[in-house]
């Protein structure tokens, strides 16, 4: 239901977009620099401390003008979401098998996280149906190059996502690493190799805002443009509360093409 959902409303803004009059489509590729945000309200050791990575954004997109200068943009996206995390940090100790053991065996609670050194990226691909107003604006009457800055919501779908973990390590019950659990229990240091689906953890809907500037040069019968940008993701992305909450945020650098259409 969900996925009829979201074809209904991309055929929507396709049908109104009409309504202003046909006068570009287009194709845009280009790097997404993602990151997740920790919630202020829902922070803890296991959802803070990202850092940016790289992924993928490309997009196509049909444009009307809504007046000499402004336009409305729908755009259909695919951008990569997530963020990465290497070095010495913590890991739900539900996610290591045994490790619980140490601590019961000494009439110890066990605590939710324990500590290693790996390295770990959360990867997250998203399609991104936005409508943008867009304000163009050329440099001059008789130039070729123009101005533009576009800004609008976007309602996303999660189409996959993959917890990405590399590395060996000794594990360790405290952030100070005084109290080596590898070591006391006669083992050497783990593997942390594996890829896990999390898919399932995460809520499949989202919704934010994203916007672009950039600059367009009359080419052909068309425009070559580039341009950087970003979105913002307001919904937090997961069920549970386990591993706090998070929201996706990525920068986008892209290069593009958009073909004029004869009315």
């Amino acid at each position: 239901m969900k996925k009829i959902a979201f074809i209904t409303t991309l055929l929507l803004f396709l049908l109104l977009s009409k309504t202003y009059g046909q006068n570009f489509v287009g194709v845009k590729g280009g790097i997404s620099i993602p990151n997740l945000t920790d919630g202020s309200s829902q922070q803890n050791e296991i959802n803070s401390g990202y850092s940016s990575t790289l992924g993928p954004d490309f997009a196509i997109f049909y444009s009307a003008h809504l007046s000499k200068h402004f336009l409305l943009s729908t755009q259909l996206e695919y951008a990569a979401e997530g963020g990465k995390k290497n070095g010495f940090q913590a890991i739900p100790t539900a996610s290591l098998p045994g490790i619980d053991q140490y601590f019961t065996a000494q009439n110890r609670p066990v605590p939710d996280v324990v500590y290693a050194t790996y390295d770990s990226k959360a990867k997250m691909d998203y399609l991104l149906l936005s409508e943008l107003a867009k304000f163009n604006l050329p440099f001059n009457a008789k130039s070729k190059w123009s101005f533009y800055a576009e800004v609008g919501p976007f309602a996303g779908l999660l189409v996959s996502a993959h917890q990405i973990t590399s590395g060996n390590s000794d594990i360790y019950a405290d952030k100070s690493q005084q109290e080596n659990i590898t070591e006391n229990t006669q083992q050497g240091p783990q593997p942390f190799d594996n890829k896990e689906n999390i898919k399932d953890d995460l809520h499949k809907g989202n919704f934010g805002v994203e916007g672009d500037v950039g600059f367009a040069l009359n080419y052909g019968k068309g425009n070559l443009f580039i341009e950087g940008g970003g979105n913002y993701g307001f919904l937090n992305i997961q069920k549970g509360t386990a591993n706090g909450k998070n929201h996706i945020g990525a920068g986008t650098v892209r290069l593009g093409y958009a073909f004029k259409i004869e009315k």
